[in-house]
């Protein structure tokens, strides 16, 4: 059976992710770089995984070696990270240790399995943040990356079709791993959930629903689209 691969699976939407596509009977492979949390989940969903640490492994090499003799259908980068400091406050080693972690990574992905899609009309989805569209203060450094993300989806939307499908979600604040001491204060949980025109915080569920949907056959005539799950934000405020 062809694989679905997710980095960052161990992290709360790439969790989700996988078993949602258990759920719907695809063979998923786990990447991430917490064993415990791979090992768990892993006999959960009864799929095999591969511990990685994405800003020290050899990506390119590993993803070669690893996948040579499997068939993939998709891939979904669910690795991120929250940045925020003003300007004023970042540095240039900011600006690239966000890019070493959110965007060059990706690039080294999908040029060793980029055959392997090819032949399955695979699927692949980034993923980005409504910050890059809305602008927000503080989010200079995220922004920077996952702005390049976005125009790294419809550059590469074009260059794969119709053969490998390209598409990019640009989720709001999600609860998380990564967001809980951001919404660990509940005035400032009620204040963000209120922003958004659902009135209500993200969830992980909701994102990967949207991700299980561009990875597979669901979609075959989506491509080249920065998709918003982000509770009318991005739209309606």
């Amino acid at each position: 059976m062809s694989k679905y691969l997710i980095f960052g699976a161990t992290g709360s939407i790439g969790t989700k992710l996988a078993e949602q596509l258990h759920k719907s009977n695809k063979d998923v492979h786990l990447i991430g770089r917490n064993e415990e949390d791979l090992q768990k989940l892993s006999a959960k969903l009864n799929c095999e995984y591969t511990i990685l640490d994405i800003m020290k492994d050899n990506i390119s090499e590993f993803t070669k070696n690893e996948f040579q003799d499997t068939e993939i259908s998709g891939l979904a980068y669910c690795v991120g990270s929250i940045d925020l400091k003003p300007l004023k406050n970042s540095k240039k080693e900011d600006f690239q240790k966000c890019l070493d972690l959110n965007f060059f990574p990706v690039i080294e992905i999908i040029k060793s399995i980029q055959e392997n899609l090819k032949k399955n009309k695979g699927s692949i989805v980034l993923f980005s943040t409504v910050a890059v569209q809305k602008g927000f203060t503080n989010h200079a450094i995220i922004s920077s990356a996952k702005g390049a993300i976005e125009g790294l989806t419809v550059s590469l939307a074009a260059e794969f079709a119709p053969n490998i499908r390209v598409n990019c979600i640009a989720p709001t604040l999600t609860e998380s791993k990564m967001s809980k001491n951001i919404l660990k204060s509940k005035v400032m949980a009620e204040g963000i959930a209120k922003s958004h025109p659902m009135k209500r915080i993200g969830k992980p569920e909701d994102v990967a629903s949207m991700a299980k949907f561009l990875l597979t056959d669901e979609s075959p005539f989506i491509t080249g689209q920065i998709i918003g799950v982000d509770g009318g934000k991005s739209s309606l405020n």
